[in-house]
C-alpha cells in the first residue's frame, strides 16, 4: 500500500538521501522516496504503518505528519477490500479441500478407519493438486522457485516436483510402500513451508503455487495450514 506524508526538517538534498536510506531500511518499507521540493514523503509498504514508528526512526531535526486524513482512511479501506479479495481468491482451494476431505470420509464411513482415511485424504491430496501445476509446468516452477528452498537453488526440481507428488499420491492411493511415500512427504512439505513461512513473516506480497498459476492463489496462512494437515497427518501414520 502507498501511503503519503508532510516531511520537516530537510534542508538539503544530504538530508533528503538520509531520509530514504533510513525507511527503505525498515522491514515493512519496500520503497520510500522523498519529493524535496514539495516536502512529500511517500512510502510503498506492506502494511498500514503508523508515523509514530517513521518519527522515531528518524533523526528529531524531522518531523513526520499525515498530508491528509481522508487520504489515510482511503487507505484502510483499500486494504480491507484487499483482504476480501484475498478471501475470495482462496474460494478454489478451500473447496477442493473439501472435496477431498468428503471423498475421503464416504469411501470409509462404514468401516471407519483414521488411517485409511488419511491415506486418501494424502493420496487425493497429491493427485489433485499436481493436475493443476502440471497445466503450466515452466509457470508452476516460475512461481515455486519464488519460496521453496529447493526449487531456488536446484533448477530441474520445480519441473519434476508435480510427478513427485503424481507418484505419491499413487503410493498413497495403491498403498504401495507407504512408509517411503509418508517420509517422502514430510521432507517435501517441510522445506516448503519453511519458504512458506518465511514469505509470510516478511508479508510478501506472491502467487501461491499449490495450485499451479491456472488459479491465481495469493500466498497466505491457508497455504501454511494445508501444508500442516499434510505434515501432522504423515507424522501421525509414521508414529503409529
Amino acid at each position: 500500500m502507498i501511503q503519503t506524508f508532510l516531511i520537516s526538517g530537510m534542508t538539503c538534498l544530504s538530508c533528503k538521501a538520509n531520509v530514504e536510506h533510513t525507511l527503505n531500511n525498515f522491514d515493512d518499507v519496500n520503497e520510500a522516496s522523498v519529493d524535496f521540493d514539495k516536502k512529500e514523503l511517500t512510502v510503498n509498504s506492506n502494511k498500514d504503518i503508523d508515523l509514530t514508528i517513521f518519527n522515531k526512526l528518524l533523526s528529531p531535526k524531522y518531523t513526520i505528519s499525515v498530508e491528509n486524513q481522508k487520504e489515510k482512511l482511503k487507505s484502510l479501506e483499500l486494504l480491507e477490500d484487499q483482504e476480501k479479495s484475498k478471501l475470495h481468491q482462496l474460494k478454489p482451494l478451500l473447496l477442493i479441500i473439501l472435496y477431498i476431505t468428503t471423498a475421503s470420509i464416504l469411501l470409509h464411513f462404514k468401516n471407519w478407519s483414521w488411517n485409511e482415511f488419511m491415506l486418501d485424504f494424502m493420496g487425493l491430496f497429491f493427485i489433485i493438486f499436481s493436475f493443476f501445476k502440471m497445466l503450466d509446468l515452466k509457470g508452476f516452477s516460475q512461481s515455486f522457485k519464488m519460496y521453496d528452498p529447493l526449487a531456488k537453488h536446484i533448477s530441474f526440481y520445480g519441473r519434476t516436483y508435480p510427478f513427485i507428488e503424481t507418484l505419491l499420491g499413487l503410493m498413497f492411493l495403491m498403498r504401495f510402500e507407504i512408509n517411503v511415500a509418508l517420509i517422502t512427504t514430510l521432507i517435501l512439505l517441510v522445506t516448503t513451508t519453511i519458504g512458506v513461512c518465511k514469505v509470510l513473516l516478511k508479508k510478501q506480497s506472491i502467487q501461491c503455487a499449490c495450485l499451479g498459476t491456472v488459479l491465481k492463489l495469493p500466498m497466505t496462512e491457508a497455504t501454511l495450514i494445508e501444508n500442516s494437515i499434510m505434515i501432522v497427518m504423515a507424522t501421525v501414520m509414521i508414529i503409529g
